[in-house]
């Protein structure tokens, strides 16, 4: 009997829609073909003469259920069809929420501001915690050339190509391929902003290469000259081999005194040469990864990281909301024993 009541009620609600409004919203939702319906009804609503007739009857049973499922689809004309059940809590609940949407007030769209600002910094909190979003290969990954600008240009580049503990080798390979990708949009950007081609980022590296390619061949060659005299001194006779012998030790001598001038040049070249991490302590370098890390954080937080992450999950999960209302009560706490 109660149940019956309630049935009777509602369907008296739904009376204060006109047939024409039921229908025609029945029919333009109905031509939708990704419209939501619960899993018991999805298999009975294959084609919109089936998905007109599931929604006429939960509009005659149920308003507010229809408003709460589809009420994000009506237009704002739409929506004023209902203001005749507006008498309905709930139903007046829903229209309210609907149109702060879809015509919100300043002051609604003020809180709607402070709510998504909340929101990001709750979903910030978590990706710092998390560790990975905001470690540093990751942001370098994001903003390549915003890192070099900061810290890249301090470090020695050598150590991002080099083999890490418990990496395969086809690991290896593709980080290199990563890598070069990186440079590559580093240099774009430098060549963008008119640096010279002789202060792109890894022209250092480049020539260090060239100069170590260039000894060993040197080197090479060296040693080809020396096995040549060895075999020489060979096939000589033996009154002539303490003489050969003194020559071979005078040759032995130069080259131990030019493999210790190259090693001397290198090691100048390295320390005088790329590796700009020497010119910063630790304390500045330090320095340089906060301020680099802080505007990594600016730019979650105004919107700029939409190519990483989907904002609209963000600035519409209500879950969020319990973590910054906790820090507000505590901040509120603190403050409040501050004062005592």
């Amino acid at each position: 009997m109660e149940t019956a009541t309630m049935e009777t009620a509602e369907t008296a609600a739904a009376k204060g829609l006109s047939c024409e409004a039921m229908d025609c919203l029945s029919e333009r939702l109905s031509l939708q073909e990704d419209l939501y319906f619960p899993r018991a009804l999805q298999s009975s609503a294959t084609n919109p003469s089936q998905r007109k007739a599931i929604l006429l009857d939960l509009l005659s049973r149920d308003v507010a259920v229809f408003l709460e499922r589809y009420g994000s689809q009506l237009t704002s004309n739409e929506l004023h069809e209902f203001d005749a059940l507006k008498d309905d809590y709930e139903i007046n609940w829903h229209l309210k929420h609907l149109r702060s949407i879809k015509s919100p007030t300043s002051d609604e769209l003020h809180t709607r501001s402070v709510i998504v600002k909340n929101r990001r910094r709750a979903y910030l909190n978590k990706l710092i915690y998390d560790g990975q979003y905001f470690s540093e290969d990751a942001m370098r990954e994001r903003e390549p050339f915003l890192h070099h600008e900061y810290v890249g240009k301090f470090q020695d580049p050598s150590g991002r190509g080099m083999a890490r503990p418990g990496e395969r080798w086809s690991e290896t390979l593709m980080r290199r391929s990563e890598e070069a990708m990186l440079v590559a949009k580093i240099r774009g950007e430098q060549r963008r902003l008119g640096v010279a081609e002789r202060d792109l980022v890894g022209n250092d590296v480049n020539q260090e290469e060239e100069v170590e390619e260039e000894e060993e061949e040197e080197e090479e060659e060296e040693e080809e000259e020396e096995e040549e005299k060895d075999e020489e001194g060979q096939e000589r006779k033996d009154h002539n081999k303490p003489a050969n012998g003194a020559d071979s030790m005078k040759v032995s001598s130069a080259m131990d005194d030019q493999h210790e001038r190259s090693a001397a040049e290198n090691s100048q070249a390295a320390v005088g040469g790329s590796n700009h991490a020497a010119t910063l302590s630790e304390a500045d370098m330090q320095d340089q990864m906060d301020q680099f890390t802080y505007i990594m954080h600016q730019k979650f937080l105004l919107g700029e990281d939409n190519e990483h992450l989907d904002y609209s999950k963000i600035d519409n999960d209500e879950t969020l909301d319990d973590h910054w209302l906790r820090e507000a009560n505590d901040d509120a706490e603190e403050k409040y024993f501050d004062e005592d």
